[in-house]
Order: structure tokens, then C-alpha cells, then sequence
């Protein structure tokens, strides 16, 4: 046991850092924000700091019923979301997204995200309703925004590759997905990444919160 414990901590010690490494870290990851935040550099860096359109917190006196996808792996997540001020109803279902949905076309991606649409509406007794529901879409991938809803793909990630949507606008490619289905009575009217959906959700219920911040299969941090 006390060798098993001395091979354990040879291992460890390795991982350890000093901190002039740390430092080393901090002013490279601000130098590279820098470079993200610059018009010039921002083609070269790591860190693209692109922006979101969304111009304000909520204050917790929205109102209404909505339609929210959320879009950043394997698993795809269709939300009803009924709100008045403080008070939440959500309704959620998570479909799978399957490999060669992820690897094929764009087309076959975007129809699949539509038929999701078309069987929550359905089991959710949605459909058919006279008035355009409002739809925000969480799309956690790279994103060069041009608009409140209008986004373009800068580059795929976490296995995707479907063909025909990098540089595109992934919400012109959605409303064209559900125009195709013919009875989704719904508009896109937000894209933003998972980032801003965080912050949007937390500062709903606490008003003190200024700061979304993801750690997963990448690392994105948006202040307010």
C-alpha cells in the first residue's frame, strides 16, 4: 500500500504547477482574448470573443409562452417554457442525435432537429395553434453573429461535420427545415450559444447575476 502511495505521488508531482506557470497561463489566455477582442487579430486567435446580440438581462417580469432548442452534442433538447415573472413552467424532452445525422448533410440535420419539433409540439398539444410561437435556439458551436437571429457557423466541433452549413446561417437553414415540415407554426427569433443561455437563465432568478460561464468539452466565458 505505502509503495502504491509513492508511485501514486511521483505521478501526481508531475501535474503539479508552480506559480510562475500560472502566471504564464494568465497572461497568455489575456493575450489571446486581446487578440479575439481585436479586428484586426481576431482571424488568428484562439479565442475569438465573438459577440451576442442579446443587449440586456432579464428582470423577471417576462411573460408568455415560448419554444427554446438546445443543440450542443449528441443529445438534442426541445423546451415549452411558460413564464410569468418569477414563476417558471418548463416542459423538456432530449432526443438523440444519431451519428449519421451528425456526419451527413446539413439538410438531414436541420429535418431531423424539425421532426423533434414536429413529435414535442405534438405530444405537447401544440400544434395547430393560430399564433407563431416565439423559438430560441441554443446552437453551442462556433457562431459569427450578424443579428439577433442570424448566426453563421464559423467552424463544426464535438464530432459534428455535417456538410453544407459551415459559413451558413444556422437559422435560415432551421425556419427552411420547418417550412418543410408545413405545420410548425413557430420562428426562431434568438440564437445564441450555451454561454448566454446560462447567464440568461440564472439572472432571471437572481438579479445579481452578471457572469455565465461553461466548462465541458470546451471553455467559454461571457460577462455581462
Amino acid at each position: 500500500m505505502t509503495d502504491n502511495q509513492g508511485d501514486i505521488e511521483n505521478v501526481l508531482g508531475e501535474l503539479k504547477l508552480g506559480d510562475d506557470v500560472y502566471k504564464k497561463v494568465v497572461s497568455v489566455f489575456e493575450e489571446e482574448i486581446d487578440k479575439g477582442l481585436g479586428k484586426r487579430t481576431n482571424p488568428d486567435a484562439t479565442i475569438k470573443m465573438f459577440p451576442t446580440y442579446v443587449r440586456s438581462l432579464p428582470n423577471g417580469t417576462e411573460n408568455g409562452d415560448f419554444l427554446a432548442l438546445d443543440l450542443g452534442g449528441t443529445n438534442f433538447r426541445v423546451l415549452n417554457i411558460h413564464l410569468e415573472g418569477k414563476e417558471v413552467d418548463m416542459k423538456s424532452k432530449i432526443y438523440v442525435v444519431p451519428p449519421d445525422v451528425m456526419t451527413g448533410t446539413g439538410t438531414e440535420l436541420f429535418d431531423h432537429i424539425a421532426d423533434c419539433i414536429e413529435k414535442f409540439m405534438s405530444e405537447n398539444d401544440l400544434l395547430g395553434n393560430s399564433r407563431k410561437i416565439p423559438l430560441g435556439f441554443t446552437f453551442s458551436f462556433p457562431l459569427k453573429q450578424e443579428g439577433l437571429n442570424k448566426a453563421r457557423l464559423v467552424t463544426w466541433t464535438k464530432g459534428f461535420t455535417s456538410s453544407g452549413v459551415e459559413g451558413e446561417d444556422v437559422v435560415q437553414l432551421l425556419h427552411e427545415a420547418i417550412q418543410r415540415k408545413g405545420n410548425l407554426n413557430v420562428e426562431c427569433v434568438a440564437v445564441i450559444n450555451d454561454t448566454v443561455g446560462a447567464l440568461m437563465s440564472c439572472a432571471h432568478d437572481d438579479q445579481n447575476c452578471h457572469i455565465g460561464l461553461i466548462i465541458g468539452t470546451g471553455y467559454i466565458y461571457l460577462q455581462y
